[in-house]
Protein backbone atom coordinates (compact mmCIF):
# COMPACT_ATOMS: atom_id res chain seq x y z
CA UNK A 1 0.00 0.00 0.00
CA UNK A 2 1.15 3.54 -0.79
CA UNK A 3 2.60 5.59 2.05
CA UNK A 4 0.40 8.08 3.88
CA UNK A 5 1.17 11.72 4.74
CA UNK A 6 -0.98 13.94 6.92
CA UNK A 7 -0.75 17.63 6.07
CA UNK A 8 -2.04 19.94 8.79
CA UNK A 9 -3.33 23.10 7.16
CA UNK A 10 -3.24 21.24 3.85
CA UNK A 11 -5.80 23.49 2.14
CA UNK A 12 -3.82 26.70 2.73
CA UNK A 13 -1.50 28.60 0.43
CA UNK A 14 1.54 26.38 1.08
CA UNK A 15 -0.26 23.24 2.24
CA UNK A 16 -2.24 22.74 -0.94
CA UNK A 17 0.96 22.79 -3.00
CA UNK A 18 2.57 20.22 -0.70
CA UNK A 19 -0.55 18.06 -1.06
CA UNK A 20 -0.45 18.33 -4.84
CA UNK A 21 3.20 17.27 -5.00
CA UNK A 22 2.81 14.38 -2.56
CA UNK A 23 -0.19 13.05 -4.48
CA UNK A 24 1.74 13.29 -7.74
CA UNK A 25 4.51 11.22 -6.13
CA UNK A 26 2.02 8.46 -5.37
CA UNK A 27 1.44 9.11 -1.66
CA UNK A 28 -1.95 8.89 -0.01
CA UNK A 29 -2.66 12.36 1.36
CA UNK A 30 -4.78 13.27 4.37
CA UNK A 31 -5.69 16.98 4.56
CA UNK A 32 -6.23 17.90 8.23
CA UNK A 33 -8.26 21.12 8.46
CA UNK A 34 -10.93 22.75 10.61
CA UNK A 35 -13.43 22.90 7.73
CA UNK A 36 -13.11 19.81 5.49
CA UNK A 37 -16.06 20.93 3.36
CA UNK A 38 -14.01 23.95 2.25
CA UNK A 39 -11.06 21.74 1.32
CA UNK A 40 -12.89 19.41 -1.06
CA UNK A 41 -11.02 20.93 -4.00
CA UNK A 42 -7.87 19.12 -2.84
CA UNK A 43 -9.47 15.79 -3.78
CA UNK A 44 -8.82 16.63 -7.43
CA UNK A 45 -5.06 16.47 -6.83
CA UNK A 46 -5.01 12.68 -7.05
CA UNK A 47 -6.96 9.59 -8.04
CA UNK A 48 -10.31 8.79 -6.42
CA UNK A 49 -9.76 8.43 -2.67
CA UNK A 50 -6.08 9.34 -2.81
CA UNK A 51 -6.51 12.78 -1.23
CA UNK A 52 -8.98 13.00 1.65
CA UNK A 53 -9.82 16.10 3.76
CA UNK A 54 -10.52 15.29 7.43
CA UNK A 55 -11.72 17.34 10.38
CA UNK A 56 -8.96 18.44 12.74
CA UNK A 57 -8.35 21.21 15.23
CA UNK A 58 -4.68 21.27 16.22
CA UNK A 59 -5.60 22.76 19.58
CA UNK A 60 -7.21 19.41 20.45
CA UNK A 61 -4.84 16.48 21.05
CA UNK A 62 -7.41 13.78 20.25
CA UNK A 63 -8.20 15.49 16.97
CA UNK A 64 -4.51 15.69 16.06
CA UNK A 65 -3.90 12.06 16.99
CA UNK A 66 -6.83 10.82 14.90
CA UNK A 67 -5.65 12.79 11.86
CA UNK A 68 -2.17 11.23 11.95
CA UNK A 69 -3.29 7.64 12.55
CA UNK A 70 -1.13 5.24 10.49
CA UNK A 71 0.71 8.15 8.83
CA UNK A 72 4.29 7.65 7.65
CA UNK A 73 4.97 11.41 7.70
CA UNK A 74 3.30 14.61 8.85
CA UNK A 75 3.75 18.15 7.56
CA UNK A 76 2.62 21.15 9.61
CA UNK A 77 1.68 24.04 7.31
CA UNK A 78 -0.67 25.75 9.77
CA UNK A 79 -0.21 29.50 10.05
CA UNK A 80 -2.17 32.27 11.74
CA UNK A 81 -1.70 35.97 10.98
CA UNK A 82 -4.14 37.25 13.59
CA UNK A 83 -6.64 36.12 16.19
CA UNK A 84 -9.56 34.17 14.72
CA UNK A 85 -12.24 33.27 17.25
CA UNK A 86 -10.65 31.02 19.87
CA UNK A 87 -7.50 30.60 17.80
CA UNK A 88 -4.58 32.67 19.10
CA UNK A 89 -0.86 32.73 18.38
CA UNK A 90 -0.12 30.79 21.56
CA UNK A 91 -2.65 27.99 21.19
CA UNK A 92 -2.12 27.50 17.45
CA UNK A 93 1.48 28.40 16.62
CA UNK A 94 2.95 27.13 19.91
CA UNK A 95 0.62 24.58 21.54
CA UNK A 96 -0.73 23.30 18.23
CA UNK A 97 2.74 22.77 16.77
CA UNK A 98 3.80 21.06 20.00
CA UNK A 99 0.76 18.76 19.85
CA UNK A 100 1.66 17.60 16.36
CA UNK A 101 5.31 16.89 17.19
CA UNK A 102 4.58 15.27 20.56
CA UNK A 103 1.89 12.95 19.23
CA UNK A 104 3.98 12.09 16.17
CA UNK A 105 6.72 10.89 18.52
CA UNK A 106 4.26 8.98 20.70
CA UNK A 107 2.53 7.22 17.80
CA UNK A 108 5.69 6.37 15.88
CA UNK A 109 5.33 8.63 12.85
CA UNK A 110 8.53 8.37 10.84
CA UNK A 111 9.05 11.98 9.76
CA UNK A 112 7.88 15.43 10.85
CA UNK A 113 8.20 18.55 8.69
CA UNK A 114 7.43 21.94 10.21
CA UNK A 115 7.01 25.18 8.24
CA UNK A 116 8.37 28.14 10.20
CA UNK A 117 9.97 31.33 8.89
CA UNK A 118 13.22 33.26 8.62
CA UNK A 119 13.69 35.76 11.42
CA UNK A 120 11.75 33.96 14.17
CA UNK A 121 12.82 35.19 17.61
CA UNK A 122 11.34 34.21 20.99
CA UNK A 123 12.29 37.63 22.37
CA UNK A 124 10.65 39.60 19.54
CA UNK A 125 8.31 42.50 20.28
CA UNK A 126 5.93 40.90 17.80
CA UNK A 127 3.66 38.26 19.39
CA UNK A 128 3.47 36.51 16.01
CA UNK A 129 7.24 36.24 15.52
CA UNK A 130 7.78 35.18 19.13
CA UNK A 131 5.07 32.52 18.90
CA UNK A 132 6.54 31.11 15.66
CA UNK A 133 9.92 30.79 17.38
CA UNK A 134 8.46 29.09 20.44
CA UNK A 135 6.47 26.70 18.26
CA UNK A 136 9.59 25.77 16.31
CA UNK A 137 11.47 25.11 19.56
CA UNK A 138 8.61 22.96 20.86
CA UNK A 139 8.66 20.86 17.69
CA UNK A 140 12.40 20.18 17.98
CA UNK A 141 12.04 19.45 21.69
CA UNK A 142 9.38 16.76 21.16
CA UNK A 143 10.73 15.46 17.82
CA UNK A 144 14.48 16.22 17.54
CA UNK A 145 14.70 14.54 14.13
CA UNK A 146 12.17 16.94 12.60
CA UNK A 147 12.95 19.02 9.52
CA UNK A 148 12.17 22.71 10.06
CA UNK A 149 11.81 24.89 6.98
CA UNK A 150 12.23 28.63 7.38
CA UNK A 151 11.15 30.39 4.19
CA UNK A 152 11.52 34.09 3.53
CA UNK A 153 8.42 35.89 2.24
CA UNK A 154 6.56 33.46 -0.05
CA UNK A 155 5.17 34.45 -3.44
CA UNK A 156 3.00 32.67 -5.97
CA UNK A 157 -0.54 32.57 -7.31
CA UNK A 158 -2.78 33.49 -4.38
CA UNK A 159 -0.07 35.03 -2.19
CA UNK A 160 -0.82 37.94 0.16
CA UNK A 161 2.43 39.77 -0.58
CA UNK A 162 2.81 40.60 -4.26
CA UNK A 163 -0.98 40.54 -4.70
CA UNK A 164 -1.45 43.14 -1.97
CA UNK A 165 1.15 45.47 -3.48
CA UNK A 166 -0.46 45.03 -6.89
CA UNK A 167 -3.87 45.81 -5.43
CA UNK A 168 -2.55 48.98 -3.77
CA UNK A 169 -1.04 50.10 -7.08
CA UNK A 170 -4.56 50.55 -8.48
CA UNK A 171 -5.62 53.10 -5.85
CA UNK A 172 -3.80 56.21 -7.02
CA UNK A 173 -0.66 57.80 -8.45
CA UNK A 174 1.38 57.06 -5.30
CA UNK A 175 2.36 53.62 -4.00
CA UNK A 176 3.47 53.84 -0.33
CA UNK A 177 6.30 51.49 0.60
CA UNK A 178 6.97 50.45 4.18
CA UNK A 179 10.59 49.56 4.87
CA UNK A 180 11.76 50.57 1.39
CA UNK A 181 15.38 49.67 2.19
CA UNK A 182 14.58 46.42 4.02
CA UNK A 183 16.01 43.40 2.19
CA UNK A 184 13.94 40.30 1.51
CA UNK A 185 14.64 37.07 -0.35
CA UNK A 186 11.25 36.14 -1.92
CA UNK A 187 10.78 32.41 -2.38
CA UNK A 188 8.32 30.70 -4.72
CA UNK A 189 5.58 28.63 -3.05
CA UNK A 190 6.30 25.67 -5.36
CA UNK A 191 9.93 25.61 -4.20
CA UNK A 192 8.89 25.60 -0.53
CA UNK A 193 6.42 22.80 -1.26
CA UNK A 194 9.12 20.81 -3.06
CA UNK A 195 11.40 21.18 -0.05
CA UNK A 196 8.63 19.96 2.26
CA UNK A 197 7.85 17.01 0.00
CA UNK A 198 11.50 15.94 -0.15
CA UNK A 199 11.78 16.23 3.62
CA UNK A 200 8.64 14.11 4.09
CA UNK A 201 10.14 11.48 1.79
CA UNK A 202 13.32 11.37 3.85
CA UNK A 203 15.53 13.13 1.33
CA UNK A 204 16.58 15.82 3.85
CA UNK A 205 18.74 15.52 6.92
CA UNK A 206 17.02 16.53 10.17
CA UNK A 207 17.45 20.13 11.27
CA UNK A 208 16.75 23.68 10.17
CA UNK A 209 16.81 24.91 6.56
CA UNK A 210 16.47 28.57 5.59
CA UNK A 211 14.78 28.97 2.22
CA UNK A 212 15.34 32.08 0.13
CA UNK A 213 14.97 32.75 -3.57
CA UNK A 214 17.89 33.46 -5.94
CA UNK A 215 17.64 37.24 -5.47
CA UNK A 216 17.94 39.51 -2.44
CA UNK A 217 15.68 42.51 -3.08
CA UNK A 218 14.71 45.64 -1.19
CA UNK A 219 11.04 46.45 -0.71
CA UNK A 220 11.45 49.28 -3.22
CA UNK A 221 12.83 46.85 -5.82
CA UNK A 222 9.97 44.45 -5.14
CA UNK A 223 7.47 47.27 -5.64
CA UNK A 224 9.16 48.10 -8.93
CA UNK A 225 8.73 44.46 -10.00
CA UNK A 226 5.03 44.73 -9.24
CA UNK A 227 4.63 47.92 -11.27
CA UNK A 228 6.43 46.34 -14.20
CA UNK A 229 4.21 43.24 -14.10
CA UNK A 230 1.01 45.29 -13.78
CA UNK A 231 1.97 47.80 -16.51
CA UNK A 232 1.52 50.76 -14.15
CA UNK A 233 3.55 53.87 -13.40
CA UNK A 234 3.42 55.06 -9.80
CA UNK A 235 5.47 57.29 -7.52
CA UNK A 236 7.09 55.05 -4.90
CA UNK A 237 6.87 56.85 -1.56
CA UNK A 238 8.68 55.57 1.51
CA UNK A 239 6.36 55.28 4.53
CA UNK A 240 8.16 56.02 7.84
CA UNK A 241 7.87 53.27 10.43
CA UNK A 242 6.36 55.65 12.99
CA UNK A 243 3.51 56.42 10.61
CA UNK A 244 3.01 52.70 9.96
CA UNK A 245 2.91 51.97 13.70
CA UNK A 246 0.19 54.57 14.21
CA UNK A 247 -1.80 53.21 11.28
CA UNK A 248 -1.46 49.62 12.48
CA UNK A 249 -2.51 50.71 15.97
CA UNK A 250 -5.64 52.47 14.69
CA UNK A 251 -6.61 49.47 12.55
CA UNK A 252 -6.00 47.12 15.48
CA UNK A 253 -8.17 49.30 17.73
CA UNK A 254 -10.94 49.30 15.12
CA UNK A 255 -10.85 45.51 15.15
CA UNK A 256 -11.32 45.46 18.93
CA UNK A 257 -14.01 48.17 19.03
CA UNK A 258 -16.10 46.38 16.40
CA UNK A 259 -15.86 43.07 18.26
CA UNK A 260 -13.76 41.77 15.36
CA UNK A 261 -16.57 42.36 12.87
CA UNK A 262 -13.83 44.29 11.09
CA UNK A 263 -10.77 42.14 10.49
CA UNK A 264 -7.53 44.04 10.01
CA UNK A 265 -5.89 42.55 6.93
CA UNK A 266 -4.39 45.83 5.74
CA UNK A 267 -1.52 46.54 8.12
CA UNK A 268 -0.78 44.89 11.46
CA UNK A 269 1.77 45.59 14.16
CA UNK A 270 3.46 42.27 13.39
CA UNK A 271 3.90 43.21 9.72
CA UNK A 272 5.53 46.48 10.75
CA UNK A 273 7.94 44.66 13.06
CA UNK A 274 8.79 42.13 10.35
CA UNK A 275 9.79 44.90 7.94
CA UNK A 276 12.08 46.66 10.40
CA UNK A 277 14.83 44.13 9.70
CA UNK A 278 16.13 42.12 6.76
CA UNK A 279 14.54 38.76 6.02
CA UNK A 280 17.28 36.86 4.20
CA UNK A 281 19.05 33.52 4.55
CA UNK A 282 21.76 33.65 7.22
CA UNK A 283 25.34 33.06 6.17
CA UNK A 284 26.27 29.38 6.53
CA UNK A 285 22.65 28.21 6.95
CA UNK A 286 21.49 25.10 5.16
CA UNK A 287 19.08 25.83 2.33
CA UNK A 288 17.86 24.89 -1.12
CA UNK A 289 21.31 23.82 -2.30
CA UNK A 290 21.41 21.16 0.42
CA UNK A 291 18.05 19.87 -0.80
CA UNK A 292 19.05 19.81 -4.46
CA UNK A 293 16.53 22.50 -5.44
CA UNK A 294 17.14 25.44 -7.78
CA UNK A 295 14.84 28.26 -6.56
CA UNK A 296 12.69 30.35 -8.90
CA UNK A 297 13.06 34.11 -9.31
CA UNK A 298 9.90 36.25 -8.89
CA UNK A 299 10.06 37.82 -12.35
CA UNK A 300 9.84 34.35 -13.90
CA UNK A 301 6.26 33.90 -12.68
CA UNK A 302 4.79 37.30 -11.70
CA UNK A 303 3.18 37.86 -15.10
CA UNK A 304 1.33 34.56 -14.70
CA UNK A 305 -0.85 35.84 -11.88
CA UNK A 306 -0.51 39.62 -11.58
CA UNK A 307 -2.00 40.27 -15.04
CA UNK A 308 -5.43 40.82 -13.45
CA UNK A 309 -4.15 44.04 -11.84
CA UNK A 310 -3.23 45.60 -15.19
CA UNK A 311 -5.36 48.54 -16.38
CA UNK A 312 -7.25 46.31 -18.80
CA UNK A 313 -6.58 42.95 -17.19
CA UNK A 314 -6.18 40.11 -19.67
CA UNK A 315 -6.91 42.51 -22.53
CA UNK A 316 -3.91 44.74 -21.80
CA UNK A 317 -1.62 42.91 -24.23
CA UNK A 318 -4.26 43.07 -26.98
CA UNK A 319 -4.74 46.81 -26.53
CA UNK A 320 -0.97 47.36 -26.60
CA UNK A 321 -0.71 45.35 -29.81
CA UNK A 322 -3.52 47.38 -31.40
CA UNK A 323 -1.83 50.63 -30.33
CA UNK A 324 1.38 49.52 -32.08
CA UNK A 325 -0.56 48.81 -35.28
CA UNK A 326 -2.02 52.32 -35.30
CA UNK A 327 1.41 53.92 -35.03
CA UNK A 328 2.84 52.01 -37.97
Amino acid sequence: MAKLVTIYGGSGFVGRQVARLMARRGWRVRIAVRRPDEALFTRTYGAVGQVVPVLCNIRDSDSVRAAMADADAVVNCVNLLGREGKSTFDNVLVEGAANIARLAAETGVGRVVHISGIGVDPESDSPYIAAKAKGEAAVLDHFPQAVVLRPSVIFGNGDVFYNRLASLSRLGPVLPILGAATRLQPVHVDDVAEAAARAAEGAAEPGIYELGGPEVLTMREIAAQVLKATHRRRLLLNMPFWVARIGAGVLGLAEIVTGRLFTNRLLTRDQVVLLTRDNVVAEGARGFADLGIQPTAPEAVLDDYLWRFRPSGQYDAIKESARNLRTQ
